[in-house]
């Protein structure tokens, strides 16, 4: 086995979420690749070619459910070279240009998502993404009165990590249990939450809960939102793959002590669920709000460069099984 110490940990940190939001997870397996790159001293293209698979690899099996990873990794590996110099130099351009293209569709996001907060509006949020997060802090330079109501988000709590910045940046907040949502949801104005993936339909993958918040704000006719940058659109479900559903150690909801306790007990950790896009109101990107249904629009025309490789994984998954 190659050992890649840089990349290994940065892997580690994803995986065990200590690199947590499906953006910061993408820029972060961007500049492993590039460090990865950067770190061979091989000066055989096929020896460098084979370590760069072995690191997308690496990095790629961290965590199945955030479609942003595979795409910034796609993104990375785009690069045909005959020399190990040339191939570097490409790397590295492809890792900046996407780390780069994330954090400024990041700010797009929040300059549009800003439009639809008004002053005095209470929104909910849950779990923690960077692209809410930045609607939050633009609506509130803009001087509109607003508080943020999020969720605790169990059992990783990524809600405190949204607390946090939201305390920082002066916003008002306030911190509920995942099971107050549907009691807390006369108080919102706008639900607005991030992504991990967004299907060909428009249905959108994200933190487990999130379809319980939806299914609130629909009872209640609260708006609800998605903020996501188009790199977290799945090409691959256009061609009737499914997005996979991470199932979590069940260490995070029970710990081993009550676990020996009951040793007949199942515990079940899904990471994620799926919203229907019924439920979604708009999606917020960096190239506009659009409907759900435009989903496959942004796969088809903004995505496009991802067809071809989705189309051909596909079909390698069929053969596979044939």
């Amino acid at each position: 086995m190659i050992l890649m110490t840089a990349l290994t940990e940065t892997a580690e940190k994803i995986k065990n979420m200590e690199i947590r939001g499906a953006g910061k997870i993408a820029r972060s397996a961007a500049e492993a690749m590039k460090e990865e790159a950067l770190s061979i001293k091989t000066k055989d293209i096929k020896e460098f070619n084979r370590r760069m698979e072995d690191a997308y690899n690496i990095l790629y099996s961290t965590r199945p459910t955030a479609v942003s990873l595979p795409n910034a990794l796609r993104a990375v590996m785009r690069y045909k070279a005959d020399t190990v110099e040339d191939a570097k130099t490409a790397i590295a351009a492809n890792a900046d240009a996407f780390i780069s293209g994330s954090e400024n569709a990041v700010k797009k996001i929040g300059e549009i998502g800003a439009h639809r907060i008004k002053d005095g509006d209470t929104i909910m949020t849950h779990c923690n993404s960077s692209a809410a997060f930045a609607i939050f802090e633009t609506a509130y330079r803009q001087g509109k009165d607003i508080n943020v109501i999020a969720t605790e988000t169990r059992p990783r709590q990524q809600g405190y990590v949204t607390v946090d910045f939201l305390q920082k940046s002066g916003i008002p907040t306030t911190l509920i249990l995942d099971s107050a949502v549907r009691y807390t949801m006369k108080k919102v104005d706008l639900v607005i939450v991030g992504a991990d993936a967004v299907t060909v339909n428009g249905s959108l993958v994200n933190k487990v809960g999130t379809s319980q918040v939806a299914l609130a704000a629909n009872e209640a006719r609260v708006g609800f939102v998605c903020a996501a940058e188009t790199y977290k659109f799945s090409p691959r479900t256009l061609f009737g793959e499914m997005v996979e559903i991470e199932e979590r150690d069940p260490t995070e909801v029970l710990c081993n002590e009550l676990r020996a306790k009951w040793p007949n007990l199942k515990i079940s950790n899904p990471a994620f669920d799926i919203t229907p896009h019924k439920y979604i109101d708009m999606i917020i990107t960096e190239i506009g709000a659009i409907s759900p249904e435009m989903a496959y629009w942004v796969i088809k025309d903004k995505l496009g460069w991802e067809l071809e490789e989705a189309a051909e994984a596909s079909m390698r998954g069929c053969d596979d099984e044939n």
